[in-house]
């Protein structure tokens, strides 16, 4: 049990609290909160990775959990802000599912082929699409406060927060819809 594993521990044990605090409207800027502890563990993502590489602390348990953590954080993210509407439908469930599909077919190829002792780097537009999920779901977080907590004299500021909180979240769905594909074709030889 290592800093990393630590770390990331600690990023899974706080999604009950996100979500607690992004539902709990009896709670004075509970939407904020949330927002904070999603910055979090986005931030924390990006460290435990980094040490665990730098200092050689990379172990199986890492693998395990980081992934199950990442994907977590996120869907859940996605899955409430398509529940308040923050995302219309059907576009939230719609970009929900892709994530979802490519999420499970990477992991799902990653398992074959370490039973065949292969191991498949992370991809870089996977890596990019993360990085962009991972600041389109705050904003989006914002917006939900926008929409639900504030006077209507910064209608044009909101309307304008939205389209460029839904133009990432677009290029998100894009970039996660390339990125599956490229990794299907780069490792195409692990299917055979």
């Amino acid at each position: 049990m290592n800093l990393p594993n630590k770390i990331t521990i600690l990023r899974i044990i706080l999604i009950p609290f996100f979500i607690f605090f992004y539902l709990a409207s009896f709670v004075p800027y509970g939407k904020i909160i949330a927002t904070v502890i999603l910055i979090l563990a986005c931030i924390t993502d990006a460290v435990d990775g980094h040490i665990a590489r730098k200092y050689n602390m990379v172990t199986d348990l890492g693998k395990l959990l980081d992934p199950i953590a990442d994907k977590a954080f996120s869907v859940s993210a996605l899955l409430l802000l398509v529940a308040d509407q923050t995302i219309p439908a059907p576009y939230g469930v719609i970009v929900a599912i892709i994530i979802l599909i490519r999420d499970f077919t990477v992991s799902g190829l990653r398992q074959i082929a370490a039973s065949k002792n292969f191991v498949l780097a992370a991809d870089f537009w996977g890596k990019i699409k993360s990085i962009i999920l991972d600041v389109a779901l705050p904003v989006l977080f914002v917006l939900s406060y926008l929409i639900n907590d504030l006077s209507m004299t910064l209608k044009n500021f909101v309307l304008y927060y939205a389209i460029f909180g839904y133009s990432l979240l677009a290029i998100a769905t894009l970039l996660t819809i390339y990125s599956g594909v490229n990794y299907l074709i780069k490792n195409r030889q692990v299917l055979k």
